[in-house]
């Protein structure tokens, strides 16, 4: 694959999950607002937003062997079909044991079209950094405008029309998963369990899940509820609005200086930074950390695909991918269940102070030096 070659199925693989995942996104936003007018309680709402990631848990390394076998053109084209069924399934299904197989449908396509635009992007090791900075914020632009007109929508027609709007959506992916290259995976071989003992980039993946993607969103929303009483939700959603736009704002920047100074350097350098935005929360600046962390998360999120790429052999570039990705949705996974236990236990300071010690000994024993893993 020439260097404009990958630069064009990065793109086509990009604008497939760009315009597929906001029907996953606002379900995060509108399921738990709206549980009844869905037919499930609470409780089954957190079921269903979970079952999202653990059958990409469970699923990642079968998805990861079927792209390979199949290459990105179809995986792509049946993962479109999946998450165009799942998003207008949450406009019709009624109650938590038919919205439940949606839910699971959803996950294994977002794992197909996840490990696409990630193996694409490092296809070629020229440009690999950059090619990933322009898909994150190809991918963030869907969910960052999804969020904003799925709210107003839901306020004027009600929560389930949404989804069969975004169901339509997801369809017009279509004509740029066709586009996709067809034959990569036939040349790749597994490369070990995906559960094998994991590496030091595999660990730094679940710490980053768990403390990045579960307890600072969970905990945002907690420590906002006591900062803000009557704002709570607007703030916690304008914060999260702002990860997909720090995204789209600096996913290609992080991917020029990737280019320039190297990914894992740069990897580590974000990564002790977001550890020093989790323990400011911590010590009780709220709103400046959350807005560092955020920040941080945009030049993030380009970054780990082009270091696994670059550490793995050929033939195993996408059973790493893969292999990170599932590490990182244990963590994400992991992390509310932890801060739902302990923030109302354990003084914020230390709960923080202690995820950012977490990230900081992760990130240099994974990134420092350059070493393999």
């Amino acid at each position: 694959m020439t260097r404009s070659e990958a630069d064009r199925a990065s793109r086509d693989a990009s604008l497939v999950l760009g315009l597929t995942l906001p029907g996953d996104t606002v379900l995060y936003l509108l399921l738990p607002l709206h549980a009844a007018a869905f037919g499930v309680t609470l409780a089954e709402a957190g079921l269903l937003l979970a079952a999202n990631r653990l059958v990409r848990i469970l699923g990642y390394g079968w998805v990861a062997r079927f792209y390979e076998r199949s290459g990105p053109r179809n995986a792509c084209i049946l993962a479109v079909l999946g998450a165009a069924c799942a998003t207008a399934g949450y406009a019709f299904l009624p109650g938590v044991w038919w919205l439940l197989p949606a839910r699971l449908l959803w996950g294994l396509s977002f794992a197909a079209m996840n490990i696409a635009t990630q193996a694409l992007a490092t296809a070629e090791t020229a440009g690999a950094a950059r090619r990933s900075g322009v898909s994150r914020a190809i991918i963030a632009s869907g969910p960052m405008l999804g969020l904003l007109a799925g709210a107003v929508v839901a306020e004027l027609a009600g929560p389930r029309v949404v989804f069969l709007g975004l169901g339509l959506l997801s369809l017009v992916a279509l004509p740029f998963a066709l586009r996709l290259p067809g034959g990569e995976g036939a040349r790749l071989k597994a490369g070990g369990p995906r559960f094998a003992l994991p590496k030091p980039l595999d660990i730094w993946s679940f710490i980053q899940g768990l403390a990045l993607d579960g307890l600072f969103v969970l905990g945002l929303a907690f420590l906002a509820a006591a900062a803000l009483p009557q704002g709570a939700a607007l703030a916690a959603g304008a914060a999260l609005s702002a990860r997909y736009l720090a995204e789209v704002l600096l996913g290609p920047p992080a991917g020029r200086l990737a280019e320039r100074f190297g990914a894992a350097p740069l990897l580590l350098a974000v990564s002790l930074g977001s550890a020093a935005g989790l323990a400011v929360i911590g010590l009780g600046w709220l709103w400046i950390g959350s807005l560092l962390v955020v920040g941080l998360r945009g030049l993030l999120q380009p970054l780990p695909a082009p270091v696994a790429a670059a550490r793995a052999p050929a033939d195993e570039r996408v059973a790493a991918l893969a292999r990170l990705a599932t590490w990182r949705d244990i963590g994400a996974g992991v992390g509310p269940l932890v801060a739902g236990v302990l923030l109302p236990l354990v003084p914020a300071v230390w709960l923080y102070l202690g995820a950012a010690a977490l990230l900081v000994a992760a990130s240099l024993a994974a990134l420092r030096g350059g070493g393999r893993g």
